[in-house]
Formats: structure tokens, sequence, C-alpha cells
């Protein structure tokens, strides 16, 4: 029985762990919280959504991004202080303009594959996480933006998506509390939205019930490749150092895996994007009547929201381009308190609670999912703002790629899902 170390407790490393139950395999994974789902995966704007792949790559993202430059309220927000690693990233990301249509057409793809798995995954598991299957409206105030809409709808269609335009008046019918001055908008049916961090923490017990091995609270001191296996170096909280030898590593890591992929020979160029959310307690009829139950994504305001059940209302968004910098800046909540006061006025947001994560995002947009340069090593990180929408089908991914290399057996109930590759341009 070969032993595999997943390295990290978020959406990826958890629904890596629980795809890899089926095979026989002895799995551990380390993450250096008490709990699952502590970091980007904890409050999110809790959409699974194929409609929102479109990549950033594109001339119309950096002529706003400079426009936002000096706007507190904008939707991005980028720090001047000198980062060769920023700079750097940006740089590549200029770079891959070109596969801009390419790109978005395969996270497409992999967005719609991805959902037959975490549903799947959280029925085998038993586990409760909100799930509203309400689809997603994207919403847009001008004629320019929703012709940019149409254009992206193209590229959706072509990923096999299937989103459909609706009038003001078809997106009153769809979200009765939705009011405003709207142009038009996109209805996405098949996609849906819940609690990520509850889907996390249910899918890990689950995965203890199992057989898989939680560290909790334990960092990474060290990660070594050799000829006999894979090294970690880990220390428990308040702990004697612990050296542990496996077969093969699945970093997972988010915005920490750049720091081990270089410990073990690769170059994964992650960088940090925070984003914002606000969580909103309806503790009274009038707020729970005013809060939509469809699930909504504002582009123009790059705004997105979800209903987590009768009682809690998710709005997320903006992008901060600021290191690793962790602060819940009251600048970059205020415009989700104002858009949520303007577009929902019966909604109390006097007890929202802010969060803010930092999304592990790569120059291409698109994650990180194989293997590295050495025998035993793997990647499935780097889903950005998509981590959760795309999680179940990179983790089917990795796992067939491991029972390839012969790292894993075949699934002892047979082959389970789909697989497919992943190839950004």
């Amino acid at each position: 029985m070969h032993r595999v170390a997943v390295l990290g407790a978020g959406i990826t490393g958890v629904t890596t762990a629980f795809s890899l139950l089926d095979h026989d395999v002895d799995i551990t994974v380390f993450d250096r919280h008490r709990y699952a789902a502590m970091e980007t995966s904890f409050a999110n704007g809790g959409q699974l959504s194929a409609s929102n792949a479109e990549v950033w790559n594109q001339w119309s993202t950096v002529l706003k991004g400079i426009k936002w430059l000096f706007d507190k309220d904008a939707p991005l927000s980028l720090s001047l202080k000198p980062s060769l690693h920023k700079y750097g990233w940006l740089a590549e990301f200029l770079a891959n303009i070109p596969n801009y249509k390419t790109n978005t057409i395969a996270t497409a793809r992999l967005a719609i594959e991805a959902r037959e798995h975490l549903l799947q995954m959280a029925n085998e598991a038993g586990i409760g996480f909100d799930l509203e299957q309400r689809g997603i409206l994207h919403v847009y105030k001008s004629r320019s933006g929703f012709d940019q809409a149409t254009r992206v709808n193209e590229m959706l269609a072509e990923g096999g998506l299937s989103r459909v335009a609706v009038t003001p008046k078809e997106m009153q019918s769809i979200e009765p509390t939705l009011s405003g001055d709207f142009y038009g908008g996109y209805f996405t049916e098949s996609d849906f939205t819940g609690d990520i961090h509850k889907y996390t923490r249910g899918l890990a017990d689950a995965a203890v019930s199992r057989g898989a091995n939680f560290r909790w609270d334990t960092l990474i001191e060290r990660v070594k490749w050799t000829r006999n296996g894979i090294t970690v170096n880990s220390r428990p909280q308040g702990g004697e150092l612990d050296v542990d030898r496996f077969d093969a590593v699945v970093v997972c890591a988010g915005v920490g895996s750049r720091w081990l992929a270089r410990m073990l020979g690769d170059r994964v160029n992650i960088y940090p994007v925070k984003g914002y959310s606000i969580t909103v307690p309806l503790n009274d009829t009038t707020s729970q009547q005013s809060a939509p139950w469809v699930s909504l994504l504002d582009d123009d305001a790059k705004i997105v929201t979800s209903r987590l059940g009768c009682d809690r209302f998710r709005i997320a968004g903006t992008a901060e381009f600021n290191g690793f910098n962790r602060d819940i800046r009251e600048d970059r909540v205020r415009p989700l308190i104002n858009w949520t006061r303007d577009l929902f006025p019966g909604v109390d947001t006097s007890a929202s609670v802010p969060w803010a994560g930092l999304r592990p995002m790569k120059p291409n947009m698109m994650p990180k999912v194989g293997a590295g340069a050495k025998p035993g090593v793997y990647y499935n990180t780097g889903h950005g703002h998509l981590g959760w929408t795309l999680s179940g089908a990179t983790a089917a991914m990795i796992v067939k790629q491991m029972n390839s290399d012969r790292i894993v057996n075949a699934p002892r109930s047979g082959t389970k899902g789909l697989g497919s590759k992943l190839q950004p341009a």
C-alpha cells in the first residue's frame, strides 16, 4: 500500500483526499489549522459557477485596472509597493492575453464537469451545505456591459454551457426581490450555490471516518524529494519535529504552494489575490423576505451573492493585489455593504460579518493540475476565484494521473468520475 501526503486541507486538498479513498492508499493530510477550510475556503461567494468561467486576461481588464488604481471603492485594488513577484506575475498575466479565449472555454468545460463530482461526493458523504439549485443570474446596468456578456456567452456556449439572455422583466420574475435599473441579464439555470466551509468540513469528517489521517495544527517545515520517496518534515503546534516518508505528495496548499513547489524543484507561479466577503445574518422577517434566494453576479461591480439557508446572506467581491497581507480593510468592505443596501434596502446589514481570504492565482488564470518534474510529486492548486467550482474535477484528474503512474490502484468499485484533461494555453 502506497503512502500519499496531501498538503493542505482547503477545498482542493479535502476533495483530493476524499477522491483517493476508493483506492488502496494510506492518506495523510497536513494543515496548519485546527480544522479544515479555515483560509480561502472559509467564506467565499458560495457560487459553483460555470457561468463565471471567463478568465481575466484581456486588455479591457487591464484598462479598467489602470482606471481603478486611485479609486478606493473600485472592484480592483493594486498596491504600488515594489515587489518582484507581483510585477513578474503581472508581466506573465499580460503575456497570456492571447490565450484568453482558449482558457475561458477550457475553464467552462472543467466547471461543468466538476458539478457531478462535487454533488456525488456530498451524497456519498451524507453532508448538508445549504445547497440551493436555483441558478445564477448575471445582471447588467448598461448596454455595453450586456453586449460584452453576449460576446463572453459565445465562448461559454462553445465550452458546453447553456446560459440564456433575459429581459429586466424576466429578471424580476426569476428573482422577485431584485430592484434597480437594469438593461438586461444572463441566467444559468444549471449553476448552484452553497456554503463551502460546511461542505469542506463535512467532507473532511467523512474522510476521517473512512480512514484518512489528518494532522491538524501542523506546520510543514520542509519537503524533500529523494529516490526513496518524499520526506515531509512537520511540526505540530507545541510539539517535536516529525519526519515522515511518503511514496507521493499532492500539493494543495493554496497560496503556500509556490514555496512548497520550490523545495520540490518546480516553479508554480501563484500570487495571493485577496478577496472579501460579508455574511449578513437575516435575523428578522423583513430581512429574510428582502434577501434574494437566486444567486446574483453583478458584472459591473464584480460582486456575487449567495443565500445560505433562511438566515444568512453572503455578498463577496473585489480583488486586491497586496502580497500576503490578510488585513480586513474597511474601505474594501464598505462597497459590499453599500451595494447590499442599494439593491436590497430591506436587508438589515448592521450585524454583517466581514472576511478576507487570499485566492491562489496563476498568471494564466488556470489551475496547476498534474505531475511535477520529479516522480511522485503532484499539484492540485492555483484555482484562483474558482476553487470550489473546479475542485471536484481537478481532484478526479489528479487521481486518474496517479492511477496511470501506478501510485494508486484502480478504485475498488470500478472507475468513477470523468477525469478529463486540462489543457490550458
